[in-house]
């Protein structure tokens, strides 16, 4: 390989840079050919839009929108929609392609997208973020298509704002399309089993992982950071397999238990508290940081991107990271992580058991038939589980670790059917 060295990583918190950084350490041990590589790093399509939008005072305030898509390789591109005040186009650059590596690590047919718009939903009525969502699907009507471009919710965004979607593009269409998100209502045609799919998912792969460190689900402690869907619904499942969950954490703070919480007592808390564990009292508050370096079996990052850094990873006592979130770990300290024999089971593994429910919505809705939730658990389960293990083996053979591993798999994948298809 000739192509030149990436510039060195400046801003930890950068974190298109930090996807690139192990996109190029994975394309040397693969040995990618130069043309591949400067195919495959590039996002097809960047779409930036302002959006006009009517608020309910009268006053008419602009908002900016954005749509990347990293591939469409495999097949349409996927990815969610972020509204957030922080959404800028180097972080959905850099989602864009986490998606392409997270559908082709679990191997579905979908290239990496990703969206947002630049706003605090928080502060807005229903029927403002309604109508600005309505309005960014008119501005992107020619990017979405049940074949083409694929939304789904995230940060910020839920079924509801995935049904205005919906409807909206299908009005344009002149029938109802409802393949052309996924994460709906159920009601409209969204999946059972999709709410609890992402936090599965980590479940499913810290069971996998446990098992190969020979921990013991029923003797092990665990501490989740991040208590909204993800992340409760992991250390729900955690604990209903049998271990002990230490330590959570929200937006209020967060809470610690050496003897356990009752996750289903802290889940109803919070429903009933507004979202939040804020006086919560089946655990004692600490401070946020510490939660990262409470001494349990296993760590599950499952709020916001860069939170295990070159500060705080040398003092991480747990013996296995399962990221629920994307990019919870910087690029930076990722050797550290590897030098203390800490496993970390990455993002594009760990969390992609909310993309591989997506797509079965998907294919239900292109089917015009409804699975049953034990399907479509059975069948996410077993895409999990095969996907780590061939990871697993793939660490093994390049002797990396099982990020490194992840990325692999996924720009093998993916560069072999760009080959296969050809370019101009």
């Amino acid at each position: 390989m000739a192509y030149i060295e990436p510039a060195p990583i400046k801003d930890k918190e950068n974190p298109f840079e930090s996807m690139m950084s192990r996109f190029h350490i994975a394309a040397q041990h693969l040995g990618l050919d130069d043309q591949v590589y400067n195919v495959l790093k590039s996002p097809e399509k960047q779409v930036i839009v302002s959006l006009p939008v009517t608020m309910d005072d009268g006053s008419i305030k602009t908002f900016e929108g954005y749509r990347v898509i990293h591939s469409n390789i495999l097949g349409p591109s996927k990815g969610g929609i972020r509204y957030d005040m922080d959404v800028n186009i180097d972080e959905v650059k850099a989602l864009a392609a986490w998606m392409t590596w997270k559908c082709a690590v679990v191997d579905i047919p979908y290239g990496g997208a990703k969206g947002g718009i630049k706003c605090n939903p928080r502060e807005m009525s229903r029927g403002e973020v309604e109508r600005l969502t309505r309005a960014y699907t008119s501005a992107m009507h020619e990017v979405f298509g049940p074949d083409k471009d694929i939304p789904a919710p995230d940060m910020g965004t839920g079924p509801a704002e995935m049904a205005w979607l919906m409807d909206q593009y299908s009005r344009a269409q002149g029938m109802t399309v409802n393949a052309v998100v996924t994460g709906k209502p159920l009601v409209l045609g969204g999946s059972l089993g999709r709410t609890e799919a992402t936090g599965r998912g980590v479940m499913i792969s810290a069971l996998a992982a446990m098992e190969k460190l020979k921990i013991n689900p029923f003797k092990a402690k665990c501490s989740i950071q991040g208590f909204g869907n993800v992340g409760s619904w992991a250390a729900y499942l955690l604990e209903e397999r049998g271990a002990q969950i230490c330590g959570i954490s929200d937006l209020s703070g967060a809470y610690h238990n050496d003897n356990g919480i009752d996750i289903q007592k802290a889940i109803d808390y919070r429903n009933n508290n507004n979202g939040s564990l804020e006086g919560f009292d089946g655990a004692e508050k600490i401070d946020p940081d510490e939660l990262l370096l409470l001494d349990v079996d296993v760590l599950v990052p499952a709020a916001v991107e860069d939170v295990i850094t070159v500060d705080n990873a040398h003092k991480i006592k747990a013996k296995l990271i399962v990221e629920g979130a994307n990019g919870p770990t910087s690029a930076k300290a990722d050797s550290m992580i590897n030098e203390q024999g800490i496993m970390a089971v990455p993002d594009i593994l760990a969390n992609a058991g909310g993309v591989t429910v997506s797509y079965f919505e998907w294919v239900q809705n292109r089917l015009g038939y409804k699975w049953t939730a034990e399907r479509v658990n059975r069948r996410s389960d077993r895409i999990m589980k095969t996907s780590f293990q061939k990871v697993y083996e793939t660490s093994k053979k390049y002797d990396v670790s099982l990020r490194i591993a992840a990325y692999i798999v996924a720009i093998d994948k993916v560069s072999k059917t760009y080959t296969y298809r050809g370019g101009f």
